[in-house]
């Protein structure tokens, strides 16, 4: 008996299944893909601007007083206790400094009387000197104080720079200064010409009265800076007794490196800074001392440095007191400008001889030479090769090439 049945077909594999693999390679190969990639790098970016920029050298020194007199006996005797002390006020024409009691008469040969006429004259010459210094002195301040009154009139009506009129009023406060300078090299010389009368009249000398001591009087107002003879004693003529000077005429001496003090000039601006008061004290270099000294630093270099005298423009506010050999710091202003495109310092490298930075463009970092000129250490100021509104990058790593893709973000 045959049986009556129906065969199912065979069903065939989908093709999916045969794609299955396929697919699974290219997933591995997309992830590797993927995980090899260059990812972006994250840099810190600031953009190029226009500002002003100052260039300065910061550097210590210490104060000093310009005007100092050293006073020495004017003939050998013997000295008398010298009561003052450093920081004594004197007065002069009043406070008696020094007594020297002449030793005993001995007459003076042919020699040494001509040597003291001729340091007579030398003094009433020096005299005269500082006394025509102070009619010129005189005569400037007069022209500045002139000056400044029409400038000061044009600045009410907005005809000039204040930076031109603040110019014209620091030059009268330094020609004051010149002036009291002047005086008190005046009143310097008056008390050497005395000084040189009084060897003349030493025991032995026509005129001069026997037994009577000689008494150094204060040139000027001031104080005892250092008393070198305290005790009684014979002296010589010539020996150092004490230092006098005016603790209000004083000035800033500051050592700078030679490679900086060649681009300072007399007239410059400075702000003496850290000496124990609040705000800075404006100045101006007086002097950049034409020669040079080596001086061995801390870490045991020798540096070749140069001396710059500063003086004061602002007075000392109320309650403060600066005296001799101080310490404080002075910031030299040796470059400066008003709308200037700069570039921080940061963003800058070196590449052989020139000047490099990455440029931001969209997404990526282009290689970009520069050219700079002055640089305060924060900021350089660009002479070509950037824009203002550019966006540079700072501290660039050393994985960044030309082309690197990057993500930034904005300081």
């Amino acid at each position: 008996m045959k049986s009556d049945s129906t065969s199912s077909p065979r069903r065939k594999p989908g093709r999916w299944r045969k794609a299955i693999p396929w697919i699974i390679a290219l997933t591995l190969v997309g992830a590797i893909v993927w995980g090899l990639r260059p990812r972006p790098i994250p840099v810190d970016v600031a953009q190029v601007t226009s500002a002003p920029l100052v260039v300065s050298v910061l550097e210590e020194g210490k104060t000093r007083i310009k005007q100092r007199y050293l006073v020495a006996a004017p003939v050998s005797g013997l000295l008398r206790r010298v009561n003052l002390r450093a920081g004594a006020r004197i007065e002069a024409g009043t406070t008696v400094l020094a007594e020297i009691e002449p030793a005993p008469a001995q007459l003076l040969d042919v020699r040494s009387r001509a040597e003291a006429e001729a340091r007579l004259q030398a003094a009433q010459a020096s005299q005269q000197q500082a006394s025509a210094e102070v009619e010129r002195a005189r005569a400037a301040l007069d022209l500045a104080r002139k000056d400044w009154a029409r400038y000061k009139s044009l600045l009410a009506q907005k005809a000039m720079a204040a930076r031109d009129a603040d110019a014209a009023q620091n030059l009268v406060t330094v020609n004051e200064r010149s002036l009291h300078a002047a005086e008190f090299a005046v009143q310097v010389a008056t008390f050497q010409a005395e000084q040189a009368r009084a060897a003349l009249m030493a025991p032995g000398a026509e005129g001069a009265a026997a037994g009577e001591p000689v008494r150094l009087i204060a040139p000027v107002d001031g104080v005892v800076l250092n008393v070198f003879e305290e005790s009684s004693r014979p002296v010589a003529a010539g020996a150092q007794i004490l230092e006098i000077g005016n603790p209000k005429d004083l000035e800033a001496e500051i050592e700078l490196l030679s490679s900086d003090a060649v681009a300072i000039s007399p007239g410059a601006e400075a702000h003496i800074e850290h000496w124990g008061g609040e705000q800075p004290l404006r100045a101006k270099v007086a002097v950049v001392e034409p020669g040079g000294y080596t001086k061995v630093s801390a870490l045991g270099v020798e540096e070749q440095r140069v001396k710059v005298r500063i003086d004061f423009v602002d007075p000392l506010p109320p309650n403060y007191a600066l005296g001799d050999r101080y310490r404080v710091e002075a910031r030299i202003i040796t470059w400066s400008g008003q709308d200037v495109l700069q570039v921080p310092t940061g963003a800058l490298f070196r590449r052989g001889n020139d000047w490099m930075v990455f440029l931001v463009e969209g997404n990526f970092a282009r290689l970009t030479k520069v050219v700079i000129s002055h640089n305060n250490g924060v900021a350089a100021a660009v002479e070509s090769g950037l824009k203002a509104g550019q966006s540079v990058i700072l501290h660039p790593p050393d994985t960044i090439v030309d082309g690197s893709a990057i993500v930034t973000r904005h300081l």
